[in-house]
């Protein structure tokens, strides 16, 4: 019986790190760290992170909003850090109503999204959303609630 435990639990962690070695995702940081980043007046950084070569990450933004109860997409401009992997963006929706800045990464074949809601008091890094897919007009639109 014991064997049987140990040959599946070993089992279950081999497909485990497997299914993760292939992941690619996108981490928001605090441009704070980063003296390059508060030179570019940054609100978020991001680390193009996983199995994969970083300076071949490619990340595009938008920023999803509701001012005065008027919808608003914005693309926003994405600037590379020297860091390879490494990005900034600066604020470039205005400071009222609420927004989603919706974050989409591609690296080879591997696609990530983040979602990071952002309002008058900044972007929130501490609650984003990440996932290897990309997110649907709904799940933006639950975070605009």
């Amino acid at each position: 019986m014991r064997r049987t435990v140990l040959a599946i639990s070993a089992a279950a962690l081999a497909v485990a790190g497997q299914l993760m070695a292939g992941g690619f995702w996108l981490q928001a940081g605090n441009p704070e760290a980063s003296a390059e980043a508060r030179a570019m007046h940054a609100v978020v950084t991001l680390k193009a992170a996983g199995c994969h070569d970083p300076a071949q990450a490619k990340v595009t933004a938008v920023a999803v909003g509701v001012v005065n109860g008027e919808r608003r997409t914005i693309p926003l401009e994405v600037k590379k850090l020297s860091v390879p992997g490494m990005f900034a963006i600066a604020q470039q929706w205005p400071k009222d109503g609420k927004w989603v800045i919706r974050l989409e990464g591609r690296s080879d074949e591997a696609v990530t999204s983040t979602l990071l809601a952002a309002g008058p008091e900044g972007v929130d890094r501490t609650h984003a959303r990440s996932e290897m897919r990309v997110f649907a007009e709904n799940e933006v639109d639950a975070m605009l609630r």
